[in-house]
């Protein structure tokens, strides 16, 4: 694997691509200006130079993640690999699976209260409700 230990560090941008937390490159710029990245529990730029021992906050999707980087990579390589570049917070890994299991609980309760699509009667029965209440 071809890891840097430069002194000077790595576009974060750039880290987050080859940590593959991203798919390319201009959607990690993006989540970073749009705030869903923080290094050290701060808003940052794309162009910020990403250290060894740094804490990262990501948001992806539903999940929300917090790890520290433990190597420096420009290159992207396959995903083992890439797991070697950071390591995950147990506090984070604990957080993540209580929100899935949570998610998956409100889920089987929002199924059961709308199993289906309204009938031909229900549909009516809406339309009727909302001209009355416009």
């Amino acid at each position: 694997m071809s890891v840097t230990d430069t002194p000077s560090g790595i576009r974060l941008d750039k880290w987050l691509w080859a940590a593959r937390f991203y798919k390319t490159r201009s959607l990690a710029k993006q989540a970073v200006e749009g705030g869903k990245v923080h290094y050290n529990g701060e808003r940052c730029k794309v162009s910020k130079e990403v250290q060894i021992g740094a804490s990262l906050s990501i948001r992806t999707g539903w999940d929300s993640k917090i790890v520290d980087v433990i190597a420096l990579s420009n290159q992207r390589r396959g995903a083992p690999e890439a797991a070697m570049l950071y390591r995950e917070t147990d506090e984070s890994i604990s957080a993540r699976e209580q929100l899935a299991a949570d998610r998956k609980v409100l889920g089987a309760a929002a199924g059961a209260l709308h199993p289906e699509r309204p009938n031909k009667k229900q549909r009516r029965q809406i339309h009727r409700f909302k001209n009355i209440n416009e």
